[in-house]
């Protein structure tokens, strides 16, 4: 005879169908808890805590216990099963199979471990047939209770698991029913989100896909404060832009192509000869090819370099990579090759927790991703052959380097093709002219024209520059132009006797002295700005001018051709112009102020955004004049700060170099979320020393501490650990010194962090204790909750299991209260980790699952790997070596897909025995 038990309901015991009555709630609860740990031994003492640790005890509980056995035996028996007394508790014996929980368990198991979708997707619906409502339905202990959400939610993950598979086989439109019913019960659940925007999408109703996802985003930010996370926001982006391979898969991993060539010169005209080499220079060959075009600043290189990429785009399929290296930028320092490579990762789709933090793994990483692909890499303005070669691939491609020097180093050592431009000839000059302003107008004047090209020197730039301003006045002879320029000749001094440009500086006070009043004013600041280009909201704050008025001048500036609008709202100056406009500006401390605070306070209203529990900085008001920006949401706050980034590290630069120090050290605050999010380590560590020293100025010994232990989470993220413990040592002595309390607390945080990095537990848990009692005393619930969560995780690590669980369960509820997802997901996998150890092996692959759902909810997939890696030890203490070698085959791909070597090394060592 064989008996059935339910737990995905109500507690009951079947035999053929039949139900066996087992009596009142007590004696339910007593067997709900003997069937979740079948054949499993359970101590008196964790009966009577399971049953009645929410309500009166009996008088005597061993007794209740006894007695409760008695009456299961009563009914059990006879249907022939078996409960034994042993020395410290008892023991249910019943196949697995038998008992719905674990055939549920099982199958889900079964279910990941396929490698088929179609025998994935039976095994997860079997598995989900097997519920017949709440688990344990009617019973109500604070075991069972905690036991039922934490099932609910393994059931919504496998459900959700399950919606994948099903979209990947392509039932869209069959699921598109029961989705939309389930997302509207469910309207804060992304994953799900998505799960309908796809089957939407590909059901031919992408409208109600877009719609559906503005939604989502306005209930999560009216309810939680929060934006979508990133695969939500992705996902969004694709149906926008129509992404082909949407029609394909669920999570498709197309290769990226970057496509960063700037924009097509509108006007070129003439270089057939050197637009003749460079395709020479191509040729067919399997090999890198590195043509080296040189000149003086204004000839025209990026403009020849990007005509001939785009008449050749059909040769570089796999993309075309482009970087402005700066070599000449009066504005600071040429970019460095490492900063070059990252923006290079990031354009090949390389998530930043993926990218490595050595700068050399970096360069390697961007090698292999550019090996075997035909693709162009375009790197303008170098200063020297040495910030090339780190950015030089490793096999076949095509490199196109402009740079004011000759790249002597590079023709020797990389076999480059040195290409040096020349200024342009009579004919190519006139026809430049021409190409502008027409044939007929230089032929009225033929005289003139030809004074106009002489004061040009064949210099494309100064061309086009002579060329705009001579068509703001199209009905004005040129003569009258020609007058104006010889007269300013005949003041100015050569812009760079070394480049022997002798009247270019004419061309820009000519051009300059025709603005109006105030474009010229506009025109003078923008030399004082940080960084490669700049916003109209920045510019508005830089002169203290509405935007409207700023916009009108920088448009006249633009037709001058004296800037240009490279993007919408966003506009830069060639280096030689933006020096001549440096020249004009005079020593302005409070334009300064007003950019740099329009920067600073625009950047703190961003990490509000993104960080909304964050304790703010008092950052003080902005100067008069300065408008900072304001962001509806994270999506709009990443994105400023993302266009933004490498001015806001020339702002501070520039802040520091003023003496303005608390705005150096505010400005690091302020991009601490976003160095995080990113895994930008090496940016956050030159940052923060900066940071550090400005708060030595200042004298202000709260800031010394908190920007010393911001600098030791930075080189923690880099690797410098025993710099980091040296920094935060300082911060906490700075803390204890002046009783700021909170200091103490995250320094503590930080602190154990880092003893975590070095496997030292011990010390870990040193520093995780007294920083949960300080959060606490501070009532600062949400930290407290991950104090919790730390303390709990060092424990476990230590083997102290039970006060482990007791610090992650109080962890885990504080999580869920204020739906910090991050930290329940970390705690669910210490709670893994716990049962896992303490031989609660089912229980741990349900924790670890519902830890890993949350985990791709969030976009984490670097934190994916640890939670695969336990769940296959687990697999592999139930003797399920399959399941086991499946597992870690998901974590090896991920950190092969992540380029994380030590790991995947570490995760092979284990696969090798299997």
């Amino acid at each position: 005879m064989t008996v059935r038990f339910r737990l995905l309901g109500d507690v009951e015991a079947q035999v053929h169908g039949s139900p066996i009555a087992i009596g009142y709630a007590q004696l339910r609860s007593v067997l709900a808890v003997l069937l979740v740990e079948a054949n499993q031994v359970v101590s008196v003492d964790q009966l009577v805590d399971r049953v009645w640790s929410d309500r009166p005890l009996p008088r005597k509980p061993r007794a209740a216990v006894q007695h409760s056995m008695t009456m299961l035996r009563g009914v059990l028996t006879p249907a022939g099963v078996t409960i034994t007394r042993r020395s410290t508790g008892y023991q249910l014996a019943v196949d697995p199979e038998d008992v719905d929980l674990h055939r549920f368990r099982r199958l889900v198991e079964d279910g990941r471990a396929a490698g088929d979708d179609g025998r994935a997707a039976a095994l997860l619906e079997e598995a989900l047939k097997l519920w017949g409502g709440e688990p344990f339905a009617g019973l109500d202990t604070a075991w069972l209770d905690s036991l039922r959400a934490t099932l609910i939610q393994h059931r919504h993950a496998v459900r959700l698991e399950l919606v994948d598979i099903q979209l990947r086989l392509g039932l869209h439109a069959a699921l598109l029913p029961d989705l939309a019913a389930w997302a509207a019960g469910n309207p804060l659940d992304e994953r799900l989100a998505g799960q309908l925007m796809f089957a939407l999408y590909n059901c031919g109703r992408p409208a109600d896909a877009l719609e559906h996802y503005q939604e989502v985003r306005k209930r999560l930010a009216d309810e939680l404060g929060t934006d979508p996370s990133p695969p939500l926001r992705q996902l969004h982006e694709r149906i926008l832009a129509t992404d082909p391979a949407l029609t394909a898969v669920v999570r498709p991993h197309a290769t990226v192509v970057p496509q960063q060539l700037p924009a097509r010169p509108r006007l070129f005209t003439g270089r057939s000869r050197e637009l003749a080499d460079l395709d020479t220079a191509l040729g067919d060959d399997d090999a890198v090819v590195i043509s080296a075009v040189g000149g003086l600043g204004g000839m025209g290189k990026t403009w020849l370099a990007a005509q001939w990429a785009h008449r050749h785009l059909d040769r570089f399929p796999d993309g075309q990579l482009y970087v402005n290296l700066r070599g000449f930028d009066p504005g600071g320092q040429p970019m460095s090759a490492a900063t070059a490579i990252r923006g290079f990762l990031d354009a090949l789709g390389v998530a930043p927790s993926a990218v490595p933090v050595d700068v050399d793994a970096q360069a390697g990483l961007y090698r292999s991703l550019v090996a075997g692909r035909k693709m162009l890499v375009f790197l303008d303005n170098a200063a020297d052959s040495a910030q090339v070669v780190p950015l030089l691939p490793g096999g076949p491609a095509c490199v196109l380097v402009t740079s004011r020097r000759q790249l002597n180093g590079l023709v020797a050592a990389h076999g480059a093709r040195a290409l040096n431009l020349e200024r342009l000839n009579d004919d190519e000059a006139h026809r430049l002219l021409a190409t502008h302003l027409g044939e007929d107008r230089l032929a009225a004047e033929p005289e003139v024209t030809e004074e106009l090209l002489t004061c040009c020197a064949g210099l494309p730039l100064a061309i086009s520059i002579v060329a705009a301003r001579a068509g703001t006045h199209p009905a004005f002879p040129l003569s009258a132009l020609v007058d104006e320029l010889r007269e300013q000749n005949d003041l100015l001094d050569a812009l760079d006797a070394g480049e022997d440009l002798v009247s270019l500086r004419a061309v820009f006070s000519w051009s300059y002295n025709a603005l109006p009043a105030e474009a010229a004013t506009v025109f003078a600041a923008l030399g004082l700005a940080p960084g490669t280009d700049i916003a109209l909201p920045a510019a508005a704050s830089l002169t203290a001018l509405p935007a409207a008025r700023v916009r009108a001048r920088l448009r006249e500036l633009e037709q001058a051709n004296l800037v240009g609008q490279h993007a919408p709202g966003r506009y830069r100056m060639h280096d030689l112009v933006r020096l001549y406009a440096g020249e004009r500006a005079h020593h302005d401390p409070a334009a300064v102020r007003r950019v740099v605070d329009f920067y600073v306070h625009t950047a703190f209203a961003a990490e509000r955004v993104l960080d909304p529990l964050r304790e703010p900085l008092a950052i003080g008001v902005p100067a008069p004049g300065c408008v900072p920006l304001g962001f509806e949401d994270e999506t709009a706050a990443t994105d400023w700060l993302t266009a933004e980034f490498t001015n806001l590290l020339a702002v501070q630069e520039l802040a520091a170099g003023q003496g303005l120090h608390d705005q150096v050290w505010h400005l690091g605050w302020t991009l601490n979320t976003f160095f995080r999010r990113r895994g930008n380590y090496h940016d956050a560590v030159a940052v923060w020393r900066a940071g550090v020293a400005a708060a030595d100025h200042t004298g202000d010994r709260i800031a010394q501490a908190q920007t010393r232990r911001l600098l030791g989470d930075a080189c923690s993220g880099l690797g410098l650990q025993s710099e980091a413990l040296r920094h935060l040592g300082d911060a906490l002595r700075i803390s204890e010194q002046v009783g700021d309390v909170p200091g103490q607390a995250h320094a503590h945080h930080l602190m154990a962090s880092i003893w975590e990095d070095l496997e030292d537990d011990r010390r870990a848990l040193e520093h995780a204790t007294p920083a949960l009692r300080l959060f606490q005393d501070l009532g600062m619930t949400v930290w407290e909750a991950w104090g919790y969560t730390q303390v709990g995780w060092h424990q476990a690590r230590l083997g102290l299991y039970e006060q482990a669980r007791t610090h992650c369960e109080a962890a885990l509820v504080m999580a869920r209260r204020h739906r910090e997802r991050e930290l329940e997901a970390t705690t669910l996998d210490s709670l893994g980790y716990i049962a896992h150890h303490t031989g609660h092996h089912a229980e741990a692959l349900d924790l670890y699952g519902l830890a890993l759902g949350l985990l791709r909810d969030l976009g984490y997939d670097h934190h994916e790997v640890a939670t695969l890696e336990r769940i296959g030890h687990t697999h592999r203490a139930l003797g399920h070596h399959d399941r086991a070698e499946a597992a870690w085959r998901q974590a090896l791909d991920l950190c092969l897909a992540q380029h994380r070597a030590e790991d995947a090394a570490r995760i092979r060592q284990l696969l090798s025995p299997l």
